[in-house]
């Protein structure tokens, strides 16, 4: 346990967060998968960092890598000429040492020790170091897709954390063609609950969903995704687990709906009927 509060320590001091912080509140009633996922939510302060590698937490994540990138962008922030060169050096960067391989519903720790990742995974990973270095940005939420909007010397760019190649855009035709492709559709519905947020190739036709969510919503985004694998292989207890975690961190219909679905299946699947 000491060592791990002295990893988390080091590791404050390189997830320097410049938006305001606030405390975690955490009910009695949550089921927690190991000791470790419930000491990074029992952490004090609300953490994305930590709380992005709750879950699955019981998997062993190195956080070398995202030091050592960490330390290398410390070092080119120090030295940039421009926001759009130190921009892109932070997108290649993460692709080089982190986001590895694509993997659909791969987990923040899977990214960490495997190199694994999946949008929400990336985006998390993007998104904390465009904070860090002061960036403006928006991550932005659709139906089965999530990827970053970044205020670049007063242009919009694009970070599409699943295309290694191509996935920094910032031609403005090229950008708005990008935006474009997400807009809502007027009485457009979510097609499938337990679709998980994946990338830009899953396309079901109708958009209903176009929102800007922070770090604490995509902590909820990932447990969603988790809650996916598991409700997809009929372990309907451990789905409802993550969404109830889900839907403390970021309240949403959908994920409110897949939980009630949950339960629903749970009792039409093995008799057992699961306290709302």
């Amino acid at each position: 346990m000491k060592k791990a509060l002295l990893t988390w320590f080091i590791l404050a001091g390189l997830v320097q967060l410049s938006r305001s912080q606030e405390i975690l509140l955490v009910p009695e009633n949550l089921n927690f998968q190991s000791e470790t996922e419930r000491n990074f939510w029992q952490y004090g302060e609300f953490n994305p960092f930590l709380l992005f590698k709750a879950v699955q937490a019981e998997r062993t994540a190195s956080e070398q890598a995202w030091i050592e990138v960490v330390e290398d962008l410390d070092l080119k922030a120090s030295r940039k000429k421009s926001d759009h060169q130190f921009l892109r050096q932070i997108f290649e960067k993460t692709h080089q040492k982190l986001l590895k391989k694509y993997e659909q519903h791969s987990t923040f720790n899977s990214m960490l020790s495997e190199g694994k990742f999946d949008c929400v995974s990336g985006s998390a990973a993007l998104s904390l170091l465009l904070d860090r270095y002061g960036f403006v940005f928006d991550i932005i939420e659709t139906d089965y897709h999530v990827f970053i909007v970044v205020d670049l010397e007063g242009k919009k760019a694009i970070l599409e954390s699943t295309l290694p190649i191509g996935g920094m855009i910032t031609s403005p035709t090229e950008v708005n063609k990008y935006l474009e492709s997400y807009r809502p559709e007027k009485f457009a519905q979510l097609k499938s609950l337990n679709q998980g947020l994946a990338g830009p190739d899953i396309d079901y036709g109708d958009h209903s969903i176009f929102r800007k969510v922070n770090f604490k919503q995509l902590a909820g985004l990932q447990y969603y995704n988790d809650a996916i694998v598991h409700f997809n292989s009929q372990a309907f207890g451990l789905a409802i687990d993550q969404l109830s975690k889900a839907y403390l961190l970021y309240p949403s219909d959908r994920i409110l709906g897949l939980r009630e679905l949950s339960i629903d299946m749970a009792y039409k699947t093995y008799g057992y009927e699961i306290k709302k």
